[in-house]
């Protein structure tokens, strides 16, 4: 038995399903939790396959490859003075568990596996694993170290059962993506382990894009008194050692390094960052290819490419027509400038004529509309992904979640693309952005310092410039009441009654529901995009395509 405890958390970033690069990644771990004496290691929830694998677990091959890998690593450990907790897929007999794994000097000496498996929001474990047994500690060192796995912590009765089967200390691997106070959410369940049981907890949570996701590190320790043991880096990746040495009164860190998280402010940046930089780099890709309008949104847009990729990997283009003012021209040249990336105008009046031309029969006596506003947006569309398909970059869209909610957008056309940095950001959210960005230099971001958003893209009034003196508002909601409306019906769920309630007019309300709920088959269609709310298109919020109802105005529990 003994009375001290270096305890290494690898917060790194794995890909799903690179069963050989995530190997790779233990195995470095591996070597710097050695070198810095650690006495064990951990890694983050279903570490060799990434997290979440989703359907790879339906493969069998796939599973017992990453098997496979997990006996690779502990062979690894063999001649190490060193404990490893490995979570990872294990079959039992045919049946597959979220299971953590303790590894000592080469071999697999025993297994917890996960009991609470989440069903709701993104994760749908039930899907693929069985529950395990309420679990008991792992013997390390004499020492009795309970192992709750993600979800096994949101709720008392794991964390009770070890606690009352002798655990000393609580050590919980995650995959726990970020969105808005989720940090805090985080902190508010594990203190609420500890306060029950007793016990310090260390919180292990990976790092890194994967698909719309961001996992945004931010591990952190516990003391039984509740008190912040340690606290890791946010948007980084980091090997978080901390030593703890027996007392009295249980198990207290003596040394552990508290880091102040990214804020409130900067974390969407940051979480746009990185999740454009993992979801280009972990797909091959090595730039992005954009429209720049000289709007906020694509300028927006170009400045997170700009921090993720760096300035000289992001190519920006303006495809001017006759609606296309001289402001938005300047504005974006001005912005491309500021950021250093590549511009290039592109003018589509002849392809755009050419078009109409071809249809002029067929549209013969029809007065000009939204089919031909929607032909421009679809030549540029056209063009943006021919750039892509002939240099190789990866067509980037622009959308923001308001003009998405509401199908402000043309299908086939400004949709055009791989992936939206900002589908998650409501319109309101972009402006406050911009003007954030232009006064901070965030960390780990490769773009310029300084005022890279002109003044002039944030102060004018938005437009998609498809017909002559046309603003969003022609057909919008000014975007802080479109905002307000959405975030009721959206994040919160809420009825027309409740929205009208706060203070919105009714007609208003209606209409924008109506337009929620007609968009639903345009946002299927659309590119994934980062994760920033609990309620995000696509992952999140998932809504028929095909659907009669239509919530009409009665309060809440009235005939």
């Amino acid at each position: 038995m003994t009375d001290h405890l270096r305890i290494a958390l690898a917060q790194l970033n794995p890909t799903v399903g690179a069963l050989k690069a995530n190997l790779e990644l233990a195995e470095k771990a591996l070597s710097d939790a050695e070198a810095a004496g650690a006495d064990i290691l951990m890694l983050s929830e279903l570490f060799l396959t990434g997290y979440f694998p989703e359907d790879l677990l339906f493969k069998r091959k796939f599973v017992t490859d990453a098997i496979d890998a997990a006996h690779q690593l502990a062979a690894k450990t063999a001649g190490k003075d060193l404990s490893l907790l490995l979570p990872t897929p294990w079959l039992d007999g045919d049946t597959l568990y979220n299971a953590v794994l303790l590894v000592e000097d080469g071999a697999i000496k025993d297994k917890r596996y996960k009991h609470k498996l989440p069903n709701d929001d993104v994760f749908y474990e039930k899907r693929y694993f069985a529950s395990g047994p309420l679990p008991g500690p792992l013997n390390i060192r004499g020492v009795r170290i309970g192992v709750p796995i993600c979800e096994d912590i949101w709720a008392p009765d794991v964390c009770e059962c070890l606690a009352e089967t002798g655990a000393e200390i609580l050590l919980c691997p995650n995959g726990s993506p970020y969105h808005r106070a989720k940090q805090d959410v985080r902190l508010n369940v594990a203190m609420a382990r500890v306060v029950e049981t007793g016990l310090p907890l260390l919180y292990l949570n990976q790092f890194g894009g994967q698909d719309e996701l961001v996992f945004d590190g931010a591990s952190f320790g516990l003391n039984a008194d509740h008190t912040m043991a340690f606290e890791g880096r946010s948007f980084e990746e980091e090997l978080v050692i901390s030593d703890w040495h027996r007392t009295k009164k249980g198990w207290h860190c003596e040394a552990g390094q508290v880091r102040p998280l990214v804020s409130v402010d900067e974390a969407p940046w940051r979480a746009c960052v990185i999740g454009l930089r993992d979801y280009i780099r972990k797909n091959g890709f090595t730039s992005v290819v954009l429209g720049l309008s000289g709007g906020i949104d694509s300028a927006v847009t170009a400045a997170i490419a700009a921090d993720a990729l760096g300035p000289e990997n992001v190519h920006c283009i303006m495809l001017p027509y006759r609606y296309t003012s001289e402001e938005s021209i300047r504005d974006a040249k001005d912005c491309a400038e500021r950021l250093g990336v590549r511009y290039d105008v592109v003018p589509i009046g002849e392809p755009v004529e050419g078009a109409n031309e071809a249809l002029a029969p067929l549209f013969a006596g029809l007065k000009p509309g939204l089919t031909e506003e929607n032909i421009q947006s679809r030549m540029r569309g056209l063009i943006l992904m021919a750039v892509s398909n002939k240099l190789g970059s990866m067509l980037i869209t622009t959308g923001n979640k308001s003009e998405m909610a509401v199908g402000y957008a043309t299908i086939y056309g400004d949709m055009n693309g791989g992936f939206n940095p900002v589908k998650d950001m409501y319109k309101t959210q972009l402006y406050q952005l911009a003007r954030w960005r232009n006064a901070h230099m965030p960390g780990d971001c490769l773009g310029p310092e300084g005022e890279v958003i002109p003044v002039s893209i944030i102060e004018k009034a938005p437009s998609a410039e498809l017909r002559e003196d046309q603003t969003d508002q022609d057909s919008l909601p000014p975007y802080e009441v479109l905002d307000a409306i959405l975030h009721g019906l959206v994040e919160d769920e809420a009825s027309v009654e409740d929205i009208v309630l706060r203070g919105y007019d009714r007609e208003t309300v209606k209409k924008v529901e109506r337009l929620l709920y007609l968009a639903e088959y345009k946002r299927r269609q659309a590119p994934p995009g980062v994760k920033l709310t609990q309620k995000a298109f696509g992952l999140g919020r998932k809504y028929p395509i095909t659907s009669g109802y239509r919530d009409e105005g009665r309060a809440e529990g009235k005939a």
